[in-house]
């Protein structure tokens, strides 16, 4: 027997809700305002002070963040083809071939879920010294080409599937590889598009292995640019601090206003099952 929830319980989820939203919406909000005002009218909540976008020039004549964002754009479009490729790959395998080991190598898979990225950063360093990548936009790249929550989701998603369409496709002629393509990669494309929004925003907002293993602007994506603008160059400037972190945020907030819909509708159908 269920019970309705009471008018009062629901005004106060729809309060929290709210006082929740408003407090990740200020930090956005006043970044927006200071960096559109003189240093005068950035701390003080004058809506007849006028407006400047000089801050914005500085910024940008201040750094190479044409660079930053050539290298992150790089690195992000990499890092997604690597692990949409390799993931599709995998998880096809572990969801309908039977070989030798696939539930230890499937569990071994799962034990990279419990292990932050964090924690490899020494190893990972070496290893990109051994293979002379330091302070190169693959180096940044490698240590996520593998990603264990890709090859898992995907594989839920292909085991959801029915083994019938495999079967169809294969009595029609298909190889293996043209069933992943025609039927799994096709009837898959909601996660696919889920699992890419994820990929991207986790590796543009990347800061501490980008910080460890880049040494020059050649190869510093947007994360570290602006921690190194903001500490050497700006000093305590607040409005030019929150202008280049406009510049950096400004690209996923405005994907996210326009394509909000498909955001949620692709994370509702990409349900793990």
């Amino acid at each position: 027997m269920t019970t309705a929830t009471s008018p009062f319980a629901r005004g106060l989820e729809t309060v929290g809700a709210w006082l929740l939203g408003l407090l990740w919406l200020f930090p956005l909000v006043y970044a927006l305002w200071a960096s559109v005002h003189h240093r005068d009218a950035a701390t003080r909540l004058d809506l007849t002070a006028p407006l400047t976008f000089d801050n914005f020039v500085t910024v940008w004549n201040g750094a190479p963040f044409d660079r930053y964002y050539l290298n992150t754009i790089l690195l992000v479009c990499g890092i997604l083809a690597g692990q949409l490729v390799l993931g599709t790959l995998a998880a096809y395998a572990f969801a309908r071939f039977d070989f030798a080991g696939k539930n230890i190598a499937f569990a071994l898979v799962l034990v990279q879920l419990m292990i932050t990225p964090d924690i490899l950063i020494s190893e990972n360093y070496s290893t990109m010294a051994r293979l002379e990548l330091v302070d190169t936009i693959p180096a940044i790249g490698l240590p996520y080409i593998a990603s264990a929550f890709g090859i898992f989701l995907l594989r839920q998603t292909f085991k959801s599937m029915p083994i019938e369409l495999d079967e169809a496709a294969e009595i029609e002629g298909c190889s293996r590889l043209g069933r992943l393509w025609r039927v799994y990669v096709p009837l898959a494309k909601p996660t696919l598009v889920a699992y890419g929004l994820v990929s991207v925003s986790t590796h543009w907002n990347n800061f501490l292995w980008p910080l460890v293993i880049t040494n020059s602007v050649e190869a510093r994506p947007l994360t570290v640019g602006l921690s190194i603008y903001n500490g050497t160059e700006s000093g305590i400037d607040w409005t030019l601090m929150s202008a280049a972190t406009v510049i950096v945020v400004a690209p996923l907030l405005v994907a996210f206003l326009l394509f909000q819909r498909q955001f949620v509708q692709s994370f509702m159908r990409a349900g793990i099952r």
